[in-house]
């Protein structure tokens, strides 16, 4: 059986369309030269991750020596000024980054910005783009769809992403961002869960925040037995970067795994579901501990999905899109969102224009099995939830505004996503340097929708 095994290894090394089959499973840690002497046992106990992620840049200068050049740390030094994340990488992560090229590999970017890479906000940026503010009944509730709701127990991640859309209260204050941030606490609670029992129309609700990797497994218990109590709640998904970032704990962590297990089968004799909602980036990320902890996930029953976050430079390419999905789904992941980059601050050079996604999506359908087909979305500034990149009301690609409706969600308004000007022509950037060209550009887009219409009539 292990001849058989290894043959089929080397069939599928050979053959680029099993590419996403392969995964790493070098010790490529011992790379870097402070962690060159740690074992494989060490690497995988979640305790020693934890232990040993880098927070500071000066402790990535440390653990990298040589590899780490002048420039590229200055760059990162610089990048520490601007950013509005503070930096949380496991190891895992931190060593699976090129060091060699490291201004242009995908992990490093998010993760790790360099000063050079920042751009402009665009002038409709909002440091709270999706409106989850307006949209919090109760202090940690966002409730936006009529049967669904967003729980933010912890404002804490294993890793802190330069691109992360809540970056207005997580990841701590940096020099550019003052926050107040939020660890778990049970008996802050109580109004969230107030709230659920009240609303009898809710049936689905998401745990993150913050990473739900962050609750410990008494915390997991409570949350997801209480919820489970609650009649009218049918759905409870758990959403973490973990599995991504960080499968160690999943292979590792036994008592936060058996707490995820017992909430599952809990939920099982209730009739109803607790699943994982992960965030891979890019078929960097998955190697064979991705695949161990996957592994694990299956076993018990426990379904994961995944959603991604469409960024320039990370998963931009029609063939990293692709062996993401198809690596995704050999994993036993389901994937499930694309979105498009939302309009938070320090993130512009990340963003992609609307064409890109729709094309891109148009590439990846049909590559693969449609249910392991991701939909590429927006969600909408303002508010206005999650619309299929494609179902925009109008689309003004050479001054990169898009109008969009939400008719069940909000159906009196319309709802405005821009491009980021980088990518615009030459004439169309001229317009945007002009502020009293951008109400004009606005109105003729509007006007060409026709949602003013369609809302009065």
């Amino acid at each position: 059986m292990g001849v058989e095994k290894t043959q089929e290894a080397r069939v599928q090394a050979k053959l680029p369309e099993l590419q996403h089959r392969n995964f790493r499973n070098d010790e490529f840690w011992r790379d870097i030269p402070g962690w060159s002497a740690v074992t494989r046992d060490e690497f995988a106990d979640h305790r020693w991750q934890t232990k040993n992620s880098i927070r500071k840049i000066d402790q990535a200068k440390k653990i990298l020596g040589k590899l780490l050049t002048e420039e590229v740390y200055q760059d990162m030094v610089e990048g520490q000024k601007i950013t509005p994340m503070n930096i949380r990488i496991t190891p895992y992560i931190f060593a699976l980054i090129d060091w060699d090229n490291a201004a242009d590999d995908p992990l490093r970017k998010q993760f790790l910005p360099l000063g050079s890479q920042f751009l402009e906000d665009h002038p409709f940026y909002l440091e709270d783009s999706l409106g989850e503010d307006d949209d919090s009944p109760v202090p940690m509730i966002i409730h936006r769809y009529p049967d669904k709701v967003l729980f933010l127990p912890t404002s804490i991640c294993p890793v802190y992403c330069s691109y992360c859309t809540r970056s207005r209260l997580i990841g701590g204050s940096t020099e550019s961002v003052e926050k107040e941030t939020y660890g778990a606490n049970q008996k802050n609670w109580e109004a969230a869960f107030d709230y659920l029992m009240k609303m009898p129309l809710i049936e689905d609700v998401v745990i993150s925040g913050g990473d739900a990797y962050m609750l410990t497994p008494a915390q997991i218990e409570f949350i997801g037995e209480s919820l489970l109590k609650i009649p009218h709640i049918r759905r409870v998904r758990f959403a973490t970067k973990g599995i991504a970032i960080f499968p160690q704990k999943v292979l590792t962590d036994d008592a936060w795994l058996g707490a995820l297990k017992k909430v599952h089968r809990l939920a099982i004799s209730y009739g109803k579901q607790v699943v994982v909602h992960t965030h891979f980036s890019c078929p960097r990320e998955i190697t064979k501990w991705s695949q161990m902890a996957m592994d694990r996930l299956f076993q018990m029953g426990i379904i994961v999905r995944n959603q991604a976050v469409l960024q320039a430079g990370v998963n931009d390419k029609v063939e990293d899109m692709v062996l993401l999905t198809r690596a995704l789904s050999y994993l036993n992941v389901q994937p499930y969102y694309v979105y498009q980059h939302d309009m938070v601050p320090g993130c512009e050079h990340f963003r992609t224009t609307l064409r890109e996604a729709v094309e891109l999506e148009k590439a990846v359908r049909g590559t693969t099995a449609g249910f392991n087909t991701p939909t590429f979305v927006c969600d909408l500034p303002g508010g206005g939830g999650k619309r299929h990149v494609a179902s925009y009301e109008y689309y003004d690609e050479e001054n990169g505004i898009s109008v969009w409706r939400a008719p069940y969600v909000k159906p009196n308004e319309y709802f405005l996503y821009f491009d980021p000007i980088h990518k615009l022509s030459a004439e169309a950037q001229e317009r945007w340097r002009d502020k009293e060209q951008h109400q004009v550009m606005i109105d003729a887009a509007v006007e060409k929708s026709g949602v003013k219409a369609k809302l009065n009539g």
